[in-house]
């Protein structure tokens, strides 16, 4: 069975160097808003892209331009646009089958996904960079979970997603103040876990996703699985999954291989099988 076919996006960009994948979203005439553009349909197909096939083993998302991601577009919260105009019904409607469809994509991602954050990521851009598995904060970075500023709430699932990143009080004082959390900060908080020069962003993020999708690509995916798992299941039923997960992985031929290799002292060749 072949891998299918890379997709065709609308407002963002995907390259693909070895077994990494590289999305950039491309909307930098709007800051890259995720509201009045095309970026969560192009996220979300990208999502189905690797997870329907076997060639991609890390994700990584970052922003064109100045800014990360600016969340909602404030112009059409004022006017109404979709999906913040309407009745209650059809604008919960809209949340459900719009913006929504980001948070439940990127937690079903069977890859690990690396944020490297260029700029401002606020609102729901802030919470994009929460769905990722890991965050690399440029210099320059600003995080900000600001709903509340605009007589709003985290409608994409922000309020899930932050409190298990930095806990509840911490997650408590980004919320109810609305203020903006600068790159060190945010380090200090777990929000990220590295702060790099802005000209160095691209790279490190390249490099440790070159790092992971160096090791046993099947691995990957059943660490993925396993880790987000275990945010929702009782110690005892974890444990049997991980026994019979454990017995599949031990079966490989990248087992065998990465074995071989470490008591061989060379670097290993990995087939994904």
């Amino acid at each position: 069975m072949t891998d299918p076919a890379v997709p065709a996006l609308t407002d963002a960009l995907l390259s693909v160097d070895g077994r990494v994948a590289t999305l950039t979203l491309n909307r930098d005439d709007v800051r890259n808003a995720l509201t009045g553009s095309a970026l969560v349909d192009d996220i979300v197909a990208v999502v189905d892209w690797i997870n329907a096939g076997a060639d991609v083993s890390v994700l990584v998302v970052t922003g064109a331009g100045t800014a990360f991601s600016s969340g909602g577009n404030v112009k059409d919260m004022r006017d109404g646009a979709p999906p913040f105009g309407g009745p209650v019904e059809q604008v919960a409607r809209q949340y459900r089958h719009g913006i929504q469809r980001l948070p439940l994509a990127l937690d079903g991602l069977e890859v690990p996904a690396i944020a490297a954050v260029n700029g401002p990521a606020i609102g729901a851009g802030c919470d994009l960079a929460c769905m990722c598995d890991l965050r690399i904060a440029g210099q320059s970075a600003v995080f900000g979970e600001t709903f509340v500023n605009l007589g709003i709430i985290p409608g994409d699932g922000g309020a899930w997603f932050l409190q298990r990143l930095i806990g509840p009080a911490a997650a408590a004082d980004m919320t109810f103040t609305g203020r903006l959390v600068k790159a060190d900060e945010a380090l200090a908080l777990g929000l990220v876990s590295r702060v790099v020069p802005d000209a160095d962003l691209v790279a490190t993020a390249a490099a440790m996703a070159a790092e992971i999708a160096a090791k046993p690509p099947l691995t990957v995916r059943h660490t993925k699985r396993l880790m987000k798992m275990a945010q929702r299941t009782a110690l005892p039923d974890f444990l049997a999954h991980c026994a019979a997960v454990q017995g599949m992985c031990h079966t490989s031929a990248d087992h065998a291989e990465a074995v071989a290799a470490f008591l061989e002292k060379r670097p290993p060749t990995y087939g994904g099988r």
